[in-house]
């Protein structure tokens, strides 16, 4: 299956180093199918244009093909409404604009943020920087999230659960209809960080039960600085602005100015078309692969690089969570991250080095900084042994 889906994307024609690529850092960003790659150099090449400002037909043709993406989105999410999808860029873009338009305007003083021990850090500054006071649900030693005391937390009625769907570190697979659930019985609005999800398993937002979910294209198999929030409609229309100029306005006077309305009044300036038409191609691309078999695979993927890291002198796993997404992230006795990282570059294994982003989570765990490898839908078997041959050769060297 991964080379019917690998076979879609140039970059693996291309060595690393001399040698084929083995590419194991889906999680911070994945590869990019030709449709993908095709569409945003139609746009550029072929009509090229602004949008909502023109009469003629490129600019036309491109407000067409941007504001036609929310469909296209909205259906991928499950069939929730157009007019409930917001543009950014990127999941950070989201969550600041939530914590900006959303929390900080109807936030009391030393308002809560229930946040969780595996949050990235776009999860846990913008909360911050509108001054709530974060309240993090612990994570177990086998890296799963302690509902019990989800439970008790959500109880004292935060202003905010500010949760990740699956982390970026440890692959775990949130139970979030679950958390919403109990969310919704206390008064809290949910927000779900869906970066690491949407591209390893379908989202139906209609059954989540979450009030704001956002992702990135770039984990999607589209373009960087390009994202999506989408939110309630009934919460969308009270939020006031984030930004302010073009496009985002209905009246304009030295006096005082309107807005648009959502989601619109979220999308100041001129946006990134050729991304957001990228993004279409990537979603559409997806939609149309056999999901249920990816999953399959980065199971199975998963299950072989665990009992291979588990049989490697000194390499421990940062932990095993039960439902998760094909991440290992693993430290070895004597040898540095970023050593491993660099010798595994010489043979062409690319994988993510340091603390992902997750200090809190490391911290949890004692460790400064560990090794991630992370799978997408082309990684293969012969990907993930690869990994195990370059790791063996780590530990002669550092033996």
């Amino acid at each position: 299956m991964s080379e019917a889906v690998r076979a879609q994307f140039p970059i693996f024609a291309r060595t690393s180093r001399g040698e084929p690529l083995v590419y194991l850092d889906s999680g911070a960003t994945t590869q990019k199918p030709q449709v993908v790659i095709d569409a945003e150099m139609a746009f550029y090449e072929g009509w090229n244009a602004n949008i909502h400002r023109g009469v003629y037909e490129f600019s036309e043709r491109a407000t067409l093909a941007y504001d036609g993406t929310r469909d296209t989105v909205a259906q991928f999410l499950g069939g929730v409404r157009a007019d409930e999808i917001v543009f950014t860029t990127g999941t950070t873009g989201s969550i600041n604009l939530v914590a900006q338009s959303f929390l900080r305007p109807q936030m009391a003083p030393g308002a809560t943020v229930l946040v969780t021990e595996m949050e990235h850090h776009a999860n846990i500054v913008p909360w911050q920087l509108v001054g709530a006071t974060l309240k993090a649900i612990p994570v177990t030693d086998a890296g799963e999230l302690d509902l019990a005391a989800a439970s008790r937390m959500l109880a004292e009625g935060p202003a905010l659960l500010a949760v990740t769907h699956v982390s970026n570190t440890l692959g775990t697979i949130n139970p979030i209809a679950q958390l919403a659930a109990v969310a919704r019985a206390h008064g809290v609005p949910v927000l779900v960080d869906g970066a690491q999800a949407v591209g390893h398993f379908p989202v139906d937002l209609t059954s989540l039960g979450a009030d704001f979910y956002c992702f990135s294209g770039h984990k999607l198999f589209g373009p960087t600085g390009v994202g999506v929030l989408w939110a309630r409609q009934a919460l969308l229309s009270e939020m006031p602005p984030f930004q302010g100029g073009g496009d985002m306005i209905d009246r304009v006077t030295f006096a005082k100015s309107t807005f648009a309305p959502a989601p619109q009044r979220f999308e100041a300036g001129t946006p990134n078309i050729a991304g957001v038409i990228g993004l279409d191609a990537a979603i559409r691309w997806v939609m149309s692969e056999d999901r249920v078999a990816w999953q399959a695979h980065d199971e199975q993927l998963l299950h072989l690089g665990r009992e291979m890291l588990a049989k490697l002198p000194g390499v421990s796993m940062m932990a095993s969570p039960e439902h998760a997404v094909g991440v290992l992230t693993f430290t070895m006795t004597g040898a540095h991250p970023h050593d491993i990282a660099s010798i595994l570059d010489s043979r062409g294994i690319c994988i993510r080095a340091g603390h992902h982003c997750t200090q809190p989570l490391h911290a949890r765990f004692g460790v400064q900084s560990t090794a991630r490898a992370s799978f997408g839908p082309y990684t293969t078997e012969a990907d993930v042994l690869a990994l195990g041959r370059g790791l063996h050769a780590v530990r002669e060297i550092f033996a």
